[in-house]
Parts: structure tokens; sequence; C-alpha cells
């Protein structure tokens, strides 16, 4: 009973005044009697009261532990340099952010194998700052029973790694130094994410000086179980180099993380960090972990699950059982049966061609023309995303106009609302036609019938734009962007019926979504009450533009997002 109400406490963040030895803190705590009194009844010749009811309970505390759900927590790498940074200047050692990696590496390592808190006690840090602390004294608390993964957004380098652990070893200790005993529970794993395009190229080499620090392999051998668990963000990829070249970058570095685990005799599971949209890695979840890299499913996989798809996926009984399936059957046929690679080293390079055709084909578009931001914002409602309750973050990283802050969500969830869906194709028809061009279409063609990830992209490109709708984002530039940038609307409306041309080509496909005769009848049944729907949003926004304190069409624009995207069956 006092465990219960611990938790119940802790729930509602109220002290607890018992002593720590008259409740269990972790949950092998709580199963140590459980299974010591499942051992007796089987010894005792009572096996089938040991395998009932008890069984049962002990396999609900195993899977579920005390928490029912470890959270995971999340924080950028940058906010973990300037806690380093206010440390290190309160000590008189010199700013942290300032020294190279081999300098950071070399403290960092030395203070990780010392014995003492690193953190004075008195120190007087800003606001900021005094939240990740608070946030690792609160991990130090609650532990690995209650907790999963620490999540590094926006990793780089090994030293993002490193000072994680150190400020979570630190709060350990100081926590362990007031308590007169050990922490509860284990130090959370911690994950580096990489995200952008660079990012991702640099992987493997982060994971391999990683994996060379003796110390941090020894800790993953022994606190982690030698399983290193890595993140890779579809998302900001995307957003920075357009969904072809982001989906060939993630494959490669999947590659060379799990290339680096292996020289080093360390199990990797690869977390996707998947959005909704195809434009984020969103897509169906068997083709999606049938396309991985062999051997990046060894058994075991994470994926995230965008709000508004986990009630799609989950809300009921019957489809979360049939998702559970789905993945179950995916990661075991991944393990067993491999994807296979590309055939021969001439459709790497050709994908090396595409992608970087692609990418400079959307970068042109989305970061250099002058005039594509303020088309942006004119031609879909992203500007009035910002006054509207929706989401669960701000849409931007930073108080910056530009693209390269927005976040990903906002910024495809606008071209979802336009039914352009810019994001999911800008670069690839470029790709395609350059290649096919210089005589490549029946390689690529058979790439396509031999290679499932590039099978799988090609038709979640497909599916994508059988889902966008040329005469709707006509209507959208014709109303609400100005007659100057018109032009350019003229010019990726183009672009969108070329990259339809050649994935058809590809594919070898008639028309879009041939093979998915479901997804054709589910988007013709919903376009007599999209279409209403776009065209009402159309009228809306020119009329809030000039009136942007009008409450009543705040009101009814937010019908209309939620309306659109629901048809759209997803919104970042």
């Amino acid at each position: 009973m006092k465990t219960q109400r611990r938790l119940e406490l802790l729930l509602e963040d109220l002290p607890c005044e018992y002593d720590p030895h008259e409740y269990y803190e972790t949950t092998d705590q709580l199963l140590e009697p459980l299974l010591l009194c499942y051992e007796s009844l089987q010894l005792s010749g009572s096996g089938v009261l040991a395998d009932g009811r008890l069984a049962d309970l002990i396999r609900r505390v195993a899977t579920f532990g005390m928490g029912l759900m470890k959270l995971d927590l999340r924080q950028e790498s940058g906010r973990h340099s300037e806690t380093l940074d206010a440390i290190t200047k309160y000590l008189d050692m010199g700013t942290y952010s300032e020294w190279d990696e081999e300098k950071k590496l070399e403290f960092l390592t030395r203070e990780l194998k010392g014995k003492r808190p690193l953190v004075p006690p008195t120190i007087v840090v800003p606001p900021d700052v005094q939240e990740v602390l608070d946030t690792f004294r609160v991990a130090a608390e609650l532990g690995s029973d209650s907790l999963g993964a620490y999540v590094i957004s926006m990793a780089s380098n090994a030293s993002d790694v490193l000072a994680v652990e150190l400020l979570q070893k630190d709060a350990r200790l100081a926590l362990s130094g007031e308590l007169g005993r050990p922490c509860p529970g284990g130090t959370l794993r911690v994950v580096p994410l990489f995200e952008t395009v660079k990012d991702l190229r640099g992987a493997g080499s982060v994971i391999r000086k990683l994996l060379s620090i003796d110390w941090y392999r020894d800790h993953i051998i022994k606190n982690h179980n030698g399983h290193q668990e890595v993140m890779v963000g579809y998302s900001d990829s995307g957003k920075d180099a357009g969904r072809f070249t982001a989906a060939w970058e993630l494959y490669k570095a999947q590659e060379d993380v799990v290339a680096a685990c292996n020289e080093f005799g360390i199990k990797v599971t690869l977390f996707h960090g998947r959005g909704g949209s195809i434009g984020r890695g969103g897509g169906p979840t068997y083709l999606a972990i049938q396309s991985q890299p062999p051997g990046s499913v060894m058994g075991t996989l994470r994926s995230t699950e965008q709000g508004e798809m986990v009630q799609a996926k989950f809300g009921l009984p019957q489809t979360a059982v049939r998702q559970l399936e789905i993945y179950t059957t995916a990661v075991l046929l991944a393990t067993l049966q491999p994807p296979q690679p590309p055939r021969e080293l001439k459709w790497r390079n050709l994908m090396e061609e595409i992608s970087k055709i692609s990418c400079e084909r959307y970068r042109s578009t989305v970061y250099e023309n002058p005039e594509f931001l303020a088309y942006f914002h004119e031609a879909t409602p992203q500007a009035e995303l910002g006054f509207l309750n929706i989401g669960s973050r701000p849409t931007r990283r930073k108080s910056s106009t530009g693209i390269g802050h927005l976040r990903a969500i906002p910024w495809v969830f606008a071209w979802t609302q336009t039914r352009f869906v810019l994001p999911a194709w800008l670069g690839v028809g470029a790709g395609l036609t350059g290649a096919c061009e210089k005589g490549y279409t029946e390689d690529l063609r058979a790439m396509y019938r031999e290679w499932p990830f590039f099978q799988s992209t090609i038709d979640l490109i497909e599916m994508v734009l059988g889902k966008a709708d040329f005469p709707i984002a006509k209507h959208y530039d014709e109303v609400l962007v100005s007659e100057s940038r018109r032009e350019l609307g003229a010019d990726l409306r183009r672009e969108l019926l070329a990259t339809e041309k050649f994935v058809l080509i590809v594919s070898g496909h008639e028309k879009l979504s041939q093979n998915n005769r479901s997804l054709r009848r589910l988007i013709e049944s919903r376009l007599p009450y999209l279409n209403p729907m776009n065209m009402l949003q159309v009228e809306i926004l020119k009329r809030l533009r000039r009136d942007d304190d009008n409450n009543k069409l705040r009101d009814a624009l937010l019908i209309t997002i939620n309306g659109i995207a629901a048809g759209m069956r997803n919104t970042g």
C-alpha cells in the first residue's frame, strides 16, 4: 500500500515522507518477492497456482513496471553546452563552448572517470541553465524505472553525448550524497539524434569516436547490456534537403552507424523519428521497415508515432492489435530475411547523382530564391498557424522569419493544407529527369523492381502525388498570392506535373496509385468534402488578412484546418 501511495504522491507532485525501506522504489525490487513466490510454488508442486494469477501479475510488472510507461526526455545539444559554459566559467576553467572537440572530450572523459560532483551546490546560474540542471535532478530522483532515453536533438559530435553523461552522473552523485544511499534505478540511456543532412553524414564517425573511448564503451557494456541506441530524424533532414535526398542520406547513415557498432561488438537499436506525413518520413509501417538497410533491424526497432496517427492506428483495440501485428511481422522478417542491398555499385552511384540534382533543385527554390519565403507566407496559412492553439511546440526554434528556423511540422502542415504537399516531391522530378535524360531509365526501372528501399521511396512519393491537387493549389495562388509572385507558383506547378510524369516512367504505372486502388478510392471519396473546405479556407484567409483581429474568422479558419487535416489523414 505504501508503494501505491508513494506513486500517487509522485503523480500529484507532493512530497513523500515514507522511509525508502518501507516501499518498493524499482520494478526489480517489486519483482524479487513475486519471483520468489513463483519459484517456491513450483518447487512445492503447486505449479497450477504459480502459472495462474501470479504469473499474470509477474508479466504485468515485468512489462509495465511501476509507472505503466516510461517517458523519454529530450533536449537540444546547445542547451547542454550553455550549461557547461556556466559551470566552467564559475570554476574559472574557461568557456566550454569555445574549446575544440578534442579538448571537450578530454575534459568530459576526465570528469566522468572522477568520483566527485562537478557542479558546486552554491552555483548561481541563469534560469535556462537552472532548468537543465533541475531536469537532471528529477531524472536522478526517478531513475530508469520511470524514464527511458535521454534524446539529444541536433547532435553532431561525440562531446554532445558525453556532456549529457556527465550532467547525468553529476546529478546522481549529488542526490546520492544527500540521500546517503545510491539513487533509485539505473542511468538513462543517452540517445544522439542526428537530424540535418550534414549531421547524418557524420553519424557513423560520431558513433565510432564514442565507442573508441574506453570509459564510454565500458559504460555501454556494463550499464546498458552492450546496447547503443541512435535516433535518426526524418523531419529536419527533409526540410533541409528535400524528401529524396533525405531518404538516401538516412539510408547511408543507418548503414554507417550499424557498421560502426559492429566494429566494436556493440548491438544497436535505430530509433526512427518519423512524422505522420510523407514529407516527414511517414508512410505505411510495414513498407518502411522492410525497406531499411540490411542489418539495421536486428530484432529491435523504435519509431515515433505522431499525435493524430496514434488515434488513427491505436484508437480502437482492433486497430491497435493490427498495428502491433504489423510491427512484429515486419521486424521479424527484416531480422530473419534482411532486405536486399543495391545489387550493384552503379545503383548507388545513380542514387548519389539523383540525390545531388534533387537537393540542388530543392535548395535553389526554398533557400536561395529571394521570392520564395514571401510566396510561402502568402500561398499557405502558415503565418496564421502561430495564432491558433494547435500543436505542442512553438512553430519556430528561434525568433526568425526564415525557413531555416521554422520547425518541420508547420512547414509540412502548411503545404498539406493547400493540397500542394510540396515538401514531399520538390526536387524529385529534377533528379529523375536528369537520370532519364542521360539514358538510365531502364536502370531506374530495375532498381524499382529489385531494390526495396528505392521501390519504397518511389511508392511513397507516388502516393503523395496522388493526394496533391493542381487546381486547388492554383486557386490558392490566384486568390492569395501577389501578382508579382504568381509565376513562381506556376513554375512549381509545372514541376509537379513533371515529377508525376517521371515517377510514372520509373514505376511503370499508367496512372498514380495504380497499385494501390484502396488509396485511390479513399482519395476520391473524400474530394466532395475536401474541395469545399479548401475553397472556404481560401476565402477566410483572404478576409482574415484584411481583418486579422476578427475572432470569428479565426474560429472558422481553425475549423477548415481541422477538416482538411482529417481529410488528408495527417497534419505534419
